[in-house]
């Protein structure tokens, strides 16, 4: 029956983990959880299990509909910018009941009614809700888009995060895969 009930649902409600990167990619570091999830996908052989989805500015819906869907992700991931007074670059780990209501733009996952969401999700609906937010720099108030160095330099660190909390250690690309990524990182810095 359960198999039955999955028919026709989106991967994203199907798989066991759900990986979103979200932000608006016109406007400079508000793209870094996009940039995260483009990262992931042109480095990394990801598994099956995991869905890797850029989610932009639709957050809300894809949240929306995994509070009502039959079948649920066991573990969501997101990436995304936030300004919460920190070195911009740094990456941090927010809990979904303390993101602020308050943030730049009416697409963010900052906003109250996304919040909501997350918190539905994790308390409601019992899965794991993790995310990983970057300090920006300053935002652009019209379209600019780019990444600044600072922001450029966390993708890859993030990146690892997850794959470091999330990808088993046993896979056999994972090892090759780290290697890359260290090298891609000093390369950067050279």
């Amino acid at each position: 029956m359960r198999e039955i009930e999955q028919f026709g649902l989106p991967d994203f409600c199907r798989k066991p983990t759900l990986v979103l990167g979200i932000g608006n990619i016109f406007f400079g570091d508000d793209g870094f959880g996009c940039a995260v999830v483009d990262y992931l996908e042109s480095h990394y052989d990801i598994p099956e299990a995991v869905c890797l989805l850029d989610a932009g500015t639709s957050v809300r819906k894809l949240l929306f509909t995994l509070c009502l869907s039959p079948a649920r992700p066991r573990r969501l991931l997101i990436f995304d910018a936030i300004d919460a007074g920190r070195t911009p670059g740094e990456l941090f780990e927010i809990n979904p009941s303390d993101i602020p209501a308050v943030k730049l733009d009416d697409f963010s996952l900052h906003q109250l009614p996304t919040s909501n969401l997350l918190r539905e999700l994790q308390e409601s609906c019992g899965l794991e809700v993790r995310v990983l937010a970057c300090q920006t720099g300053p935002l652009p108030e019209q379209i600019s888009p780019g990444l600044s160095p600072f922001i450029q330099s966390a993708v890859s660190r993030a990146a690892d995060w997850m794959i470091h909390q999330y990808l088993p250690a046993d896979q056999p690309d994972r090892d090759a895969a780290m290697v890359d990524l260290h090298l891609d990182a000093s390369e950067a810095s050279q």
